[in-house]
């Protein structure tokens, strides 16, 4: 197997993995959870994180690294560079809730906690914004851009 299908297989499987743990995180919110549920939404949350880390590196590999397309390809690419706009307003999204979730999970794992309207509007936000890019993708895939 070449390093380019490896690379671009972890790249859609790391997709994959953030799409199901932000879909995950928005079924199991509700306006009041005990801590245990913010424990294992925050857990969800952590897997999330592990692939966005993975997507990102095997994505920059992809493009800076000389596997597959030449990096001008991309670079120069208007629908790519919206791409990764997308990425980062998704990640930048994604740091309340995560903060959120990780202050509180600890404590009395039967006390109820008040989730914010935020959080759910960010993690809606965040889905509709990564459906956006596999599109791009797609539409670059087609020369356009």
């Amino acid at each position: 197997m070449s390093t380019e299908i490896f690379l671009r297989y972890i790249h859609f499987i790391s997709i994959f993995v953030i799409v199901s743990s932000l879909v995950a995180e928005h079924l199991l919110l509700k306006p009041g959870m005990k801590r245990k549920e913010i424990d294992r939404l925050s857990k969800i949350d952590g897997v999330y994180g592990f692939a966005v880390l993975v997507v990102l590196a095997a994505g920059l590999t992809l493009w800076l690294g000389g596997h597959g397309k030449p990096a001008e390809f991309y670079s120069e690419n208007a629908l790519f560079q919206t791409k990764l706009g997308l990425f980062l307003v998704i990640g930048l999204l994604s740091i309340y809730p995560t903060v959120f979730f990780f202050k509180k999970r600890k404590g009395d794992p039967t006390e109820l906690v008040a989730i914010p309207k935020s959080i759910f509007w960010m993690i809606r936000l965040e889905l509709l914004l990564v459906f956006a890019i596999p599109l791009l993708a797609g539409l670059m895939a087609k020369g356009i851009g």
